[in-house]
């Protein structure tokens, strides 16, 4: 039981948050790129992007697993979002490294998702079963070189009125 729930339940309580997490950071990321800060948006991607980082460490664990060192590098970046965000209030060189931090953010996000994918999925599995195989590579490859696109974009466009 984690959290009075099942394991299977706690699971896809995870995921959902995970998901929702991931949708709304693709929305504040359109919004960077018309620069406009969306702010309902934001701090429901930034409450629930903590928020999936937090609850991955209620997983039952003997050991620290990668996806806990990237959950720890997630919340460090999203700590400096939030400090950029609402503490400096994106002003100056702060409205970069906060574009720069929640994307990253959200990339570890969407990384996860990518592994978890072809992990779970049966149709992906096939092609990358330990995640080592050129597919599976090739596709993280493809969405990090996404990511640094959209944080290049963003850092460009996103501007602070």
């Amino acid at each position: 039981m984690i959290l009075g729930m099942s394991l299977a339940g706690f699971t896809v309580l995870h995921l959902i948050i995970s998901m929702i997490a991931i949708a709304l950071g693709f929305i504040v990321a359109g919004g960077m790129l018309a620069s406009n800060r969306l702010s309902g948006w934001t701090v429901w991607f930034l409450i629930l992007t903590i928020l999936t980082n937090a609850t991955g460490f209620l997983f039952p664990f003997t050991k620290l697993l990668p996806s806990h060192i990237v959950a720890i590098i997630s919340l460090a970046l999203l700590a400096i979002a939030v400090y950029a965000l609402y503490g400096k209030g994106l002003a100056g060189i702060w409205r970069t490294v906060y574009v720069v931090t929640a994307m990253l953010a959200l990339w570890f996000n969407v990384f996860v998702l990518v592994a978890q994918s072809f992990q779970k999925v049966a149709l992906l599995n096939v092609y990358a079963p330990t995640g080592s195989e050129p597919p599976f590579a090739i596709t993280q490859g493809i969405v990090l070189l996404f990511f640094i696109f959209l944080i290049v974009l963003g850092i460009r466009r996103f501007k602070t009125a």
